[in-house]
């Protein structure tokens, strides 16, 4: 994940808009008591979340894959007075962790925290998402692609994390590695769907930005 030099990343990160508070708690406890803290948006790639969805102000956000709860704030932020955002996550041992930061941070009434399968859920929701996060487990991006892509206004977003994992797409020998293989489908999926139009951005990990026409 680390792609540029770490001079360059902290002059860039020097020059992004402060981590608010909570934020910045929520990265050190991460880093200090939950498994994989590379799985954290953090600040750089938080603050652009937040951006987006302040650009966007959606009035529903859809985020698939939770975590310590980091990328649900940033983009509880942009959404419009009466915006609801939909996080699912598959980890109970995070709940009450999570469920603590979403009630400290201002966004509590709005953010609809689920424990549960994605593939399940998702079915469920309404048509009109404005802005979905995919951001879980790697084998079923194209799964949730296809559940979500449906349910997206024209001109909403679709926001993809870790599409470079590590950089391991560009190595043609990682192609046998399941999970770079389930990335690499992604990406051409993606690609060549005519419905969207889509960035990849060398952003942290890797993200793919899609908006749908």
């Amino acid at each position: 994940m680390d792609f540029l030099p770490a001079d360059i990343e902290n002059y860039c990160i020097a020059h992004t808009a402060e981590e608010p508070d909570l934020l910045r708690r929520i990265n050190r406890d991460t880093h200090a008591k939950v498994l994989k803290p590379r799985m954290l948006s953090g600040h750089l790639q938080g603050r652009f979340l937040a951006m987006m969805s302040g650009l966007v102000r959606p009035a529903v956000v859809l985020e698939i894959g939770t975590y310590t709860g980091y990328s649900a704030v940033c983009l509880a932020e942009g959404l419009q007075p009466g915006g609801k955002l939909i996080t699912i996550d598959v980890n109970e041992e995070l709940e009450a962790m999570v469920r603590r930061y979403f009630s400290q941070s201002g966004y509590g009434d709005a953010i609809d925290y689920r424990i549960g399968d994605a593939m399940e859920i998702i079915p469920q929701l309404e048509d009109g998402l404005d802005l979905v996060f995919l951001d879980a487990d790697k084998k079923n991006y194209t799964h949730y692609y296809d559940l979500v892509i449906g349910k997206v206004r024209s001109g909403g977003l679709i926001i993809a994390d870790n599409v470079l994992w590590s950089g391991k797409v560009a190595a043609a020998s990682s192609a046998t590695d399941r999970e770079t293989a389930a990335i690499l489908a992604f990406n051409r999926k993606v690609h060549e769907d005519p419905r969207v139009f889509n960035v990849l951005l060398p952003l942290r990990d890797g993200l793919m930005l899609l908006q749908k026409k």
